[in-house]
């Protein structure tokens, strides 16, 4: 199993040029189930999740041809044709879903358009219970008949699914999706309502309606989708990715640099840009993207409660618990979203960070200096967050269970080593 060694102490200077949102790019591929025609996707992340989503679609029929890749891994990206001409097959099976939540999102596709789905049950990271009932129920409103069956969701409608008014009891970003894709072929109006708001959310519905299909309220917790009797292929490019944008953005910060994300969208982190200001860093449109800097600044102790979007995003959680170690003063992190998301804080302590968790809130007080060390990545962001750590530590960090790293971050190392990091991949070991 591979594992990441840094040498940390340097200051990132440079540039780095921002990807395609993974969370985007796992949501449009399955739209290319809503139409027999081609839907080619630019800007496509190359991550071991999107492999995954590619591997679903193909046993579900989807022809797919990777017609273009950009050198440097940038906002050209690389373009994929995905081609449903035929749904040769209605179940979504428990080896390829259980390894991501996100494989969940064929089911209101398969159903709109072939009237029938067997997906089982999803997986994913360990960071808590994130149930599919709220999409199950919503699908049930529109028609759909469903039980569940030794792990598996069996959907099924007899003709078309019919428009309803959805009424989300809380903010659901997969559900907003799968419901959302499954009303653009339902007969009539659906009205979901307390609907996600996510960049990603709107990335999709901009998507769809370049697919044909009638969606108002983009961007707001109302949507309202005419249903179409058909859709067509498209040619859409991926929105970049605002995580990976936070994440560098941290990686300057930490390590007390100076960095330019090429690519990033600064309209869509306004909660993580005004948080980074707020402690102290520099951030500064570009003409390329944005500008991260804090060279000889102090960076101070800031509190944040994470929330759905427009607040402050739940995947930065971790990597800004890593700069708040590093800080002047105290900070309290408030997780709302997921309960076992603190799983990177004893990690961060075996480096000399001082955190402590009191039930969904952590106290992080500041150090001069973390201190390098061996430590286990346990999810994705915790991933990220740990490497960051490292940057900013004194002496070596070996960060194990690095494959956590590869479902969300491309090419980690090049891009940071790129700006000065001395970061490097172990290759093939027994840690576990």
């Amino acid at each position: 199993m591979d594992r990441i060694r840094i040498i940390g102490g340097t200051p990132l200077r440079g540039a780095i040029t921002i990807g395609g949102a993974k969370n985007a790019a796992l949501t449009l591929m399955p739209a290319c189930l809503l139409t027999e025609e081609t839907l080619s996707l630019s800007n496509l992340p190359h991550l071991v999740d999107i492999t995954t989503m590619a591997n679903l679609l193909a046993q579900h029929g989807v022809e797919m041809l990777l017609n273009g890749a950009s050198a440097d891994g940038g906002h050209t990206g690389r373009v994929l044709d995905l081609t449903a001409a035929t749904i040769s097959n209605t179940t979504a099976p428990y080896d390829l879903v259980r390894k991501m939540r996100a494989s969940v999102l064929v089911l209101g596709p398969l159903l709109a358009r072939v009237g029938q789905a067997r997906v089982s049950l999803p997986g994913g990271c360990a960071i808590g219970t994130r149930p599919v009932d709220l999409h199950l129920k919503a699908l049930e409103q529109m028609g759909a008949k469903i039980a569940l069956e030794g792990g598996y969701i069996v959907a099924s409608v007899n003709g078309r699914l019919k428009g309803a008014d959805i009424v989300f009891p809380q903010v659901t970003v997969g559900g907003t999706e799968n419901i959302m894709m499954a009303a653009t072929l339902a007969e009539g109006e659906t009205v979901i309502s307390n609907a996600a708001r996510e960049p990603e959310v709107a990335d999709l519905a901009h998507c769809l309606v370049a697919m044909g299909a009638k969606i108002d309220g983009i961007g707001t917790s109302i949507l309202r989708i005419q249903g179409v009797d058909r859709l067509h292929g498209a040619n859409y490019s991926v929105v970049p990715d605002r995580i990976e944008t936070g994440s560098y953005a941290i990686a300057a910060a930490i390590t007390r640099g100076d960095i330019e994300l090429i690519g990033a969208r600064p309209d869509l982190m306004d909660a993580v840009t005004k948080v980074l200001i707020e402690a102290g860093v520099l951030v500064e449109l570009t003409p390329r993207g944005m500008r991260i800097a804090a060279e000889g600044r102090e960076i101070r102790g800031v509190d944040i409660m994470t929330e759905p979007y427009p607040g402050f995003p739940t995947d930065m959680q971790a990597q800004l618990m890593a700069l708040m170690a590093t800080a002047s003063g105290a900070s309290m992190m408030t997780e709302t979203i997921f309960e076992n998301r603190f799983m990177h804080v004893p990690e961060m302590t075996r480096m000399g960070a001082r955190i402590n968790v009191h039930g969904a809130s952590a106290i992080v007080r500041g150090v001069p200096r973390l201190s390098g060390a061996e430590v286990m990545a346990t999810d994705l962001r915790a991933s990220i967050s740990l490497i960051l750590a490292a940057l900013a530590a004194e002496g070596e960090t070996i960060v194990n269970r690095v494959y956590h790293l590869d479902r969300g971050y491309e090419r980690v190392e090049e891009k940071l080593a790129a700006c000065g990091a001395r970061i490097e991949r172990l290759k093939g070991s027994a840690a576990e």
